[in-house]
C-alpha cells in the first residue's frame, strides 16, 4: 500500500519576503472594495432621498436602508463597471461603465414577493440611453401587483374594486388664497411642515393663480384642513394638474408624443388598468394595444417590433397576441399631484426591481440651521 507523505521543508530555501506596506495597503483596499461591491449588491443598499414625490411618508434629506434580500438580488446585465460607482465616475460626467458586454440577468430567490403597498426602489424604465441595470433609481409605493385591476375615482385608489389603504401622509396640490402675504401666514406654514423646495429656503412664495393672491403647495389633507379654518386664509382649492398621461406613447429623450390612446384618465381619475402577469396571454387591438406597446418593444426581447395606425406589428405583419414573459407593477408617489410615476409611464418590470426600503437610518432637514439640522425623532425609523 502506497503511503502519502508531506514533503518536507529545503532547510536551506530562503524565507519568504514579508509584504511592504504598500502592498499591504493594497491588499487591504482591494478586500474593502470587493466586499462592500458584494455586500452593496446582495444584502443592503444605501440611498437618500432628492425630490418630494413620496412626502410625507419620506422626506427630502432621508437616508434609507434599501434591502436586496426581500426580492432577490439580480445579477449585473453590465459587468463592465468601476465599483461602487452607478453611471459616472464621482463628482464627474465621465461614464463609469462599457455597454460593450450585456449579460441575461437572474433573479437570485429572495424571502418575500412583492407585496401591495411596498416602497419600492427600482430602475426608471423609459430612460432608454443606460443600460436596463443602469438606469436612474425611483422611490415609490407599489401601488398594484401583477394580475391586479387598478382604479383611481376621485384620487382613491381601488385594487380588484376594493379600496385600498391610503398612507396617512398622503399629500396633495392646494391653493390657499390670502388677501396679501404676511408674516402669520408664512409662520404658519413652518410650523405645519409646508416646504417648497423650488425656492432657496424652502419657503413658499405667494404668486397669482387662479385669479387671485396665494399660495401653491402641497400637503397632507390635515394640513389643508387647517389652514381652511384660519381667518387669514380666503379659500383652500385642491387643484388638479394636467399632465400627459400612460397608455400615450411618449417619447422621453423629448418629451414628444408618438401616438395616443382614446382615454380621458387624469391623475385623480384614473383606469381602469389590468396590471401584466408572467405567463398571462393578452389579444391584443386598438383599443389596447398602447398599453402593452413599451412590454413588447422594449422591456421583453422581441425583434422588428413597430407602431403602426394604433397597431403594433412584428416583422411587418399585425401582432394580434402576445403572452407576457414576466411581472409587472405599479408604482405611485406618495405626493399623489407631485409624481412622475406609473400614471406617466406605466408599468414597472420585474427586472427594473431593485430593492424594498426599510429602514431611515438618518434625516437632515435641508432647510434647518445647524442647532435643528437632524431630524431626530425620524432615526431609525421602519418604511410602512
Amino acid at each position: 500500500m502506497a503511503l502519502l507523505t508531506r514533503p518536507r521543508p529545503d532547510p536551506n530555501a530562503a524565507p519568504p519576503q514579508p509584504k511592504g506596506k504598500l502592498r499591504e495597503w493594497g491588499d487591504s483596499f482591494l478586500f474593502a472594495i470587493v466586499a462592500a461591491t458584494l455586500i452593496r449588491w446582495a444584502t443592503f443598499e444605501a440611498y437618500t432621498i432628492p425630490t418630494p414625490s413620496m412626502e410625507n411618508s419620506l422626506l427630502v434629506g432621508d437616508y434609507l436602508f434599501v434591502s436586496k434580500l426581500h426580492y432577490g438580488p439580480i445579477t449585473p446585465q453590465t459587468p463592465l463597471q468601476v465599483p461602487l460607482t452607478h453611471q459616472t465616475l464621482w463628482g464627474t460626467g465621465l461614464k463609469s461603465y462599457s455597454d460593450a458586454i450585456q449579460l441575461p440577468t437572474f433573479r437570485f430567490p429572495g424571502f418575500s414577493s412583492v407585496k401591495n403597498n411596498d416602497v419600492v426602489v427600482f430602475h426608471i424604465p423609459h430612460e432608454a440611453q443606460y443600460p436596463a441595470d443602469l438606469r436612474t433609481n425611483y422611490i415609490k409605493r407599489c401601488i398594484g401587483i401583477a394580475g391586479d385591476e387598478l382604479q383611481i375615482k376621485e384620487g382613491q385608489v381601488y385594487i380588484n374594486g376594493k379600496l385600498a389603504p391610503q398612507p396617512a401622509e398622503l399629500q396633495s396640490s392646494y391653493f390657499f388664497k390670502v388677501a396679501a402675504p404676511n408674516d402669520e401666514t408664512s409662520r404658519a406654514l413652518r410650523e405645519q411642515g409646508v416646504v417648497d423646495y423650488n425656492t432657496p429656503n424652502g419657503e413658499p412664495i405667494a404668486t397669482a393663480e387662479y385669479g387671485s393672491l396665494g399660495y401653491l403647495v402641497s400637503c397632507p389633507r390635515r394640513v389643508a384642513e387647517y389652514f381652511r379654518k384660519q381667518p387669514y386664509v380666503q379659500e383652500v382649492v385642491e387643484t388638479k394638474p394636467e399632465a400627459t398621461l400612460f397608455p400615450t406613447i411618449v417619447d422621453f429623450s423629448n418629451r414628444s408624443k408618438l401616438s395616443a390612446q382614446p382615454t380621458n384618465w387624469t391623475l385623480d381619475n384614473f383606469g381602469p388598468l389590468a396590471i401584466p402577469k408572467k405567463g398571462q396571454t393578452i389579444t391584443l387591438t386598438k383599443a389596447n394595444a398602447g398599453i402593452y406597446y413599451k412590454i413588447i418593444a422594449s422591456y421583453e426581447p422581441n425583434e422588428g417590433i413597430t407602431w403602426q395606425d394604433g397597431l403594433i406589428y412584428q416583422s411587418g405583419k399585425p401582432l394580434t397576441s402576445y403572452t407576457v414573459r414576466q411581472n409587472y407593477y405599479f408604482m405611485m408617489g406618495d405626493n399623489r399631484h407631485n409624481s412622475e410615476d406609473s400614471r406617466f409611464w406605466g408599468f414597472v418590470p420585474e427586472d427594473h426591481l431593485v430593492g424594498k426600503a426599510v429602514l431611515v437610518w438618518l434625516s437632515v432637514d435641508p432647510y434647518a440651521d445647524f442647532f435643528h439640522k437632524i431630524r431626530w425623532s425620524r432615526l431609525f425609523r421602519t418604511i410602512n
